[in-house]
C-alpha cells in the first residue's frame, strides 16, 4: 500500500500549494488600496485662527477641534500607507483663508477633498450657563455628526460615494447622525437629506465643496454647542474613532475610484469652467 500513502503525500501536498497560491492571489481586505502611496486626500481644518468659527460651550473656539481631528485622520492615513495625504491649514481672516484653501486644494490636485468642522446651532436655540465664572452659550437640544456634499461639484457622484463610505464607517462604529437639518424649525439652514441610512445632506452653495474640482466631502464631526458632546469631540478616545471611520472610508474609495489622468482631470476642469458661467441661485456660502 506504499503507492496510496505517496499519492496521499502527492495529494495533500498539492492541496497546500494551491492554498498558498489562493492566499497570494487573494489579499484580505485590511491590505488595503494597492495604490494607497499614489492617493492623495486633502484633509482640510476648516476656519482659520484669525476666523475660528464657533465657539463651543465651554468657551472654546471650533478652530481648535477641527485642527486635533484633522491632526488624528492625518495620522492614521499616514500610518494606512496614504503617504500623499495634505493637512491643509490656512491663515487670515474668512474670506481670503476662504479663497486660499480652494487655490491650495485645486494646484494639489488630489483624489478627495474631507473638510473637518463642528457644528452649533443657530443663535435662537441658544441658552445661558456660567463656567468657570464666565456667562457662556449653550444648546443641548441637537447631537451627532453630519455629512455634507454639493450637487454642483465638478465629481458628484465621486462626492456622493465617499460620503456614502463615511456615513457607513460611522455607524459600524456606533456613532449617528443627527436629523435636524430636515426639521423646518432649521429655516434657512434646512438641507436635504439624499441619504438616510449613511446621514448625507446636499449644501450646494458651500464654496469648498463646489469649486475644489475634485470629490469634496464636509463632515460636522459632532455638537461642540452640546454641553455633553463637546467633551466628547475633544476626548482622544472619540477622536481616534472618528480616525479610523475616515481611513476605512477612504480605502475603500481609493480601492473602487479610477487613478486620476491628465484626461480624467481634464474632463473635469471643463465641467467645472461650463458650471462657473452659471452663477448658482443662492450666494455661496463660507466655511
Amino acid at each position: 500500500m506504499l503507492w496510496l500513502r505517496v499519492m496521499g503525500l502527492l495529494v495533500a501536498a498539492a492541496l497546500a500549494c494551491a492554498a498558498a497560491r489562493a492566499a497570494y492571489a487573494e489579499p484580505q481586505p485590511a491590505d488595503g488600496c494597492k495604490r494607497a502611496a499614489a492617493f492623495r486626500v486633502i484633509i482640510d481644518v476648516g476656519h482659520t485662527e484669525k476666523a475660528p468659527g464657533a465657539i463651543s460651550a465651554r468657551g472654546v473656539p471650533e478652530f481648535v477641534f477641527n485642527l486635533n481631528l484633522a491632526k488624528r485622520i492625518e495620522e492614521q492615513l499616514l500610518a494606512a500607507g496614504f503617504q500623499r495625504s495634505v493637512l491643509l491649514i490656512t491663515e487670515g481672516p474668512a474670506r481670503r483663508g476662504l479663497a486660499e484653501r480652494v487655490k491650495r486644494a485645486k494646484e494639489l490636485a488630489a483624489d478627495l477633498f474631507l473638510s473637518i468642522h463642528h457644528d452649533s446651532v443657530p443663535s435662537r436655540f441658544l441658552e445661558k450657563w456660567e463656567v468657570e465664572g464666565e456667562k457662556r452659550s449653550f444648546s443641548d437640544r441637537f447631537s451627532g455628526h453630519s455629512i455634507f456634499i454639493s450637487q454642483d461639484s465638478s465629481d458628484y457622484a465621486g462626492s456622493l460615494l465617499f460620503a456614502r463610505l463615511l456615513g457607513g464607517q460611522l455607524q459600524e462604529r456606533g456613532l449617528k447622525y443627527t436629523p435636524h437639518y430636515t426639521d423646518p424649525i432649521m429655516g434657512n439652514r434646512k438641507r436635504r437629506l439624499v441619504d438616510a441610512h449613511a446621514g448625507v445632506y446636499r449644501y450646494d452653495q458651500l464654496i469648498v465643496l463646489r469649486t475644489t474640482g475634485m470629490p469634496a466631502v464636509l463632515l460636522e464631526a459632532g455638537s461642540i454647542i452640546n454641553r455633553e458632546e463637546e467633551l466628547r469631540m475633544g476626548s482622544v478616545e472619540h477622536q481616534a474613532l472618528v480616525s479610523a471611520a475616515v481611513t476605512d472610508a477612504v480605502e475603500a474609495f481609493c480601492t473602487v475610484r479610477r487613478p486620476r489622468t491628465p484626461a480624467n482631470v481634464a474632463n473635469r476642469a471643463d465641467e467645472v469652467s461650463r458650471q462657473a458661467t452659471a452663477p448658482p441661485a443662492v450666494a455661496p456660502e463660507q466655511r
